[in-house]
């Protein structure tokens, strides 16, 4: 087929002084920083649902994208091409890894038969494209939220159906992950929740949600599947109560359901903020629990409080979420993928290319920041030395389990009062971020 970007070459990288818009900046991906090359650190993946398949609607009007290789009917055929697109546009990016739902690659039938077929027709180019660029699956996952048997939730619906349809709808997600050679799937609960609890049996749908994990673990263990599985945080996104609100939430339900050992988070930044959070303490808090697994790369618009899946181009947000991943070792499963969309308004093909260029580039000026931050040493030891009456004394001792509520007690009797605190310093911690950033 014709090239659907036959004016673009391959993105290259041209250093900082460039003003090619056509070119990376920043990310170098063969550049090694702190022993691993950036194309190792960031695992770059372009999300299937946005890049490919949004069309710019919005609730006060239809969508605006022109896409000249989108036929008048969203048939096979279509479908077909669209892949080889996604192809010619992620080769020419540079990025080695993709995610997608099912329903973005193939469209629906009229039975979940036809459907399913429908998707192993697509698969089957999908496969003939990896075998020819060498890029890969991050993730699949499942589209069990745009359907109106979905109105009430699949796992958690009131209607049994709809959870034995959303059974039989991972069931083939799970196997077409496998057979691309997935290395992983994500639960992405786009309607577990409820609106109101008086029509609501809450204990009997967080039930429901872990009946229905455990069976995709061990269809996955049936089948052979051993890429790693991530549950995503989605708060407000729809419902008024999400139960996979937050990851503190997640990794709540994850444990009382047995599934500690099986799930990591998929994190995206768009999601933390929606639930009251920053990114840094979202990815900080799954690291600390031995949760972190992905994470979906966007921003939102804080003015207006909804998903608007923007692409990351704040550079102490990049600094921050590398500062946390190289702090506990990197990726060892998952990556970096782009859920985020081009803005109704940048509606030409070549936007996806600024669009991705832009939040890669972002993300390797905050590696290269976060890695001569670490470097440095100085932000590392200011906290090192604030909790310093940990290190020694009555707080080494309580932390080697040495003390009561009536030895401390007994502690502080003698004592009289506590060593006097000293200044948070916030904002010297600030300055120092400051002095790397600019």
């Amino acid at each position: 087929m014709a090239a659907a970007f036959p004016e673009i070459t391959k993105i290259q990288y041209e250093g900082p002084a460039s003003a090619n818009p056509l070119a990376f900046r920043y990310y170098n991906p063969e550049e090694v920083v702190e022993g691993k090359t950036m194309k190792e650190h960031f695992r770059f993946s372009v999300a299937y649902w946005h890049t490919m398949r949004g069309s710019g609607a919005d609730p006060f009007g239809p969508g605006t994208m022109w896409r000249p290789w989108e036929g008048p009917v969203d048939n096979l055929e279509n479908a077909k091409n669209r892949v080889r697109v996604a192809f010619e546009f992620m080769q020419k990016l540079g990025v080695e890894y993709y995610c997608f739902h099912d329903r973005d690659v193939a469209p629906e039938g009229a039975t979940l038969a036809e459907t399913n077929k429908n998707l192993d027709e697509v698969v089957k180019v999908l496969k003939e494209e990896q075998e020819r660029t060498g890029i890969r699956l991050l993730w699949g996952t499942a589209n069990l939220f745009s359907n109106p048997r979905y109105m009430h939730g699949a796992a958690t619906s009131c209607n049994a159906d709809a959870f034995a349809f959303a059974a039989a709808q991972v069931k083939k997600a799970l196997e077409v992950t496998l057979e691309l050679g997935g290395q992983g799937y994500t639960f992405w609960g786009g309607r577990e929740g409820y609106q109101t609890i008086l029509n609501t049996n809450m204990k009997r749908e967080m039930d429901h949600l872990g009946a229905f994990m455990h069976m995709a673990v061990d269809y996955a263990k049936e089948i052979g599947f051993k890429g790693q599985f991530y549950f995503e945080p989605k708060p407000k996104e729809p419902t008024k109560h999400q139960y996979d609100f937050d990851v503190a939430a997640c990794i709540n339900f994850l444990r009382a359901y047995g599934l500690g050992n099986k799930i990591k988070m998929n994190i995206e930044t768009n999601h933390a903020t929606l639930a009251g959070h920053s990114v840094e303490h979202e990815l900080e808090y799954a690291a600390a629990q031995g949760f972190l697994g992905s994470i979906d790369a966007n921003s939102g618009d804080l003015l207006l409080g909804w998903d608007t899946d923007q692409f990351p181009t704040d550079v102490y947000m990049t600094t921050k979420i590398m500062l946390t991943l190289l702090k506990y070792g990197g990726f060892t499963t998952g990556g970096l993928n782009f859920d985020a969309k081009v803005r109704r308004e940048s509606f030409e093909p070549v936007d996806l290319f600024h669009a991705h260029i832009g939040g890669m580039d972002t993300f390797a000026k905050g590696l290269k920041i976060a890695a001569a931050i670490r470097e440095d040493g100085t932000l590392e030891k200011m906290v090192k030395d604030r909790y310093a009456s940990w290190d020694s004394g009555i707080g080494a001792e309580i932390q080697a389990g040495k003390h009561s509520f009536k030895s401390l007690s007994e502690y502080m009797l003698q004592k009289g009062d506590v060593t006097p605190n000293t200044s948070g310093q916030q904002e010297l911690y600030e300055n120092v971020l400051n002095r790397f950033v600019f």
